[in-house]
């Protein structure tokens, strides 16, 4: 009960922190014209003191307030994306291939996680591509702050795949700009220490002594610095660059929940259907109060309880296959998170002038259910993590950093749709894996008197 109490606080403060944010940026524009504009001495004052980018030419004599709290908010987290992507993964392989617990469950239930990862995250890409070819989240930003803009440099899509793999270990982990390459060693070395059995215990203890401290700090970090440095953020990104993102924004939020909900209602039935032979609509009535349980909690942990029930007393799922496939599932196969980040940095990106590319969202994709794989459980875990795929991408720009500042800020509301779209997605996961092996009773899963 404290730990939701403790996570209805930081959403109550968070919401509270960007209205006020909201306030602060409109009244500053408001402000500005009232004063004539940007040559106005007092508006000056004020630029310099609360928001002015202190480490250009135009800073050198202001204070920059709010643009301090927000950097070395960003930075923290910066700090934290090399070991949170290293030891997260790392562990969360180690843990699968463990030589104790790997055997056709396992190996079967990784390749089913694989496909419904792959197809969620592929029709999120095309959604968000839609909406974005459509305009949905252009910005219409002030031609000063237009010609400051960056753009991803032309290059061949292939050159990534060779960058994937470092010649150096050490400048690897020294640097935020090579996540892929990060992703790759830690791949190596959950699989490496898996194979090696105990012998690398004492490693293993290292990492995860690491990821603790790791999680620790980004708990205390968006606990009690979160709220006031998202205040700076969308205040000074509203104060400077106008309230051009506020629609993008909304409709950010809104793209997330349809495509996540679409998602939980036609794609795992679909899916169902195909591979079990059996109608899906027993499937989609008896999964929805997980879903509903879901939504409320926004916590897989919390909903493994009743979707564990649901699965064996309603869904025919063995308790030998479910007791393997579902605690699995909570931590690794997290489909709705997956498909909110392809679609936040889509928003992010487009509404920083960036062009999206079919390539650029294959390789979000791939980071996404990368960092999906080791998500760690800490608030806002998923879109925290959205940074990490924005700095795979190259996506660090000032303006980028505004959208993803809303991103982090505004989750609670998409986190709605995400959650249903994790727990019912490890419902359907579990259902074709009994069935692969063997143990899915039928007569349950279509008796329509074992709803309850």
């Amino acid at each position: 009960m404290a730990q939701e109490a403790g996570k209805s606080s930081i959403v109550k403060r968070i919401f509270v922190a960007v209205a006020a944010g909201i306030a602060v940026g409109v009244g500053c524009i408001v402000i500005r014209n009232s004063l004539g504009g940007d040559q106005s001495p007092v508006w000056n004052a004020i630029y310099q003191l609360l928001f002015v980018d202190i480490t250009t030419e135009e800073g050198t004599s202001g204070l920059g307030l709010f643009y301090i709290v927000s950097q070395l908010f960003m930075r923290s987290l910066q700090l934290a994306i090399v070991p949170l992507v290293l030891t997260s993964l790392s562990l969360a392989l180690c843990s699968l291939a463990d030589p104790k617990r790997l055997g056709r469950i396992a190996g079967r239930s990784f390749v089913v996680f694989a496909c419904l990862y792959a197809c969620a995250s592929t029709l999120a890409a095309l959604g968000a591509y839609a909406v974005k070819s459509a305009g949905g989240f252009s910005v219409d930003l002030p031609a000063s702050e237009a010609t400051e803009l960056a753009t991803v440099d032309a290059y061949n899509p292939l050159a990534t795949i060779v960058n994937i793999v470092p010649n150096n270990l050490f400048s690897v982990l020294s640097t935020n700009s090579s996540i892929l390459s990060v992703c790759f060693v830690a791949i190596v070395l959950g699989l490496s220490m898996a194979r090696m059995g105990e012998t690398c215990a004492p490693l293993k203890g290292v990492l995860e002594n690491i990821n603790d401290i790791v999680e620790r700090c980004l708990n205390t970090l968006i606990d009690r610095v979160g709220p006031f440095a998202i205040f700076c953020m969308v205040g000074r990104g509203l104060a400077v660059y106008g309230i051009e993102y506020l629609r993008p924004t909304l409709v950010w939020m809104i793209t997330t929940m349809v495509v996540c909900l679409a998602l939980v209602v036609t794609l795992y039935p679909a899916v169902i259907a195909v591979v079990t032979r059996l109608n899906p609509i027993p499937f989609i009535r008896k999964t929805f109060k997980i879903g509903l349980f879901g939504a409320a909690t926004q916590s897989s942990a919390a909903t493994l309880p009743l979707n564990m029930k649901t699965c064996m007393e309603e869904l025919g799922c063995s308790e030998e296959v479910s007791s393997f496939v579902m605690p699995t599932g909570m931590t690794m196969h997290m489909n709705g998170t997956t498909c909110m980040q392809i679609i936040a940095v889509t928003f992010i990106a487009t509404a920083a002038n960036i062009e999206v590319t079919p390539f650029m969202l294959m390789t979000a994709a791939f980071l996404s259910v990368a960092c999906a794989v080791s998500t760690p459980p800490i608030p806002a875990a998923g879109t925290t993590l959205v940074y990490v795929i924005l700095l795979g991408l190259g996506l660090d720009t000032p303006l980028c950093m505004i959208g993803y500042s809303l991103i982090l800020a505004m989750n609670y509301v998409p986190g709605m749709a995400v959650m249903p779209m994790n727990v019912v997605g490890d419902a359907a996961a579990n259902m074709i894996v009994n069935h692969m092996e063997g143990t899915l009773d039928r007569e349950i899963y279509l008796d329509r008197g074992s709803v309850s």
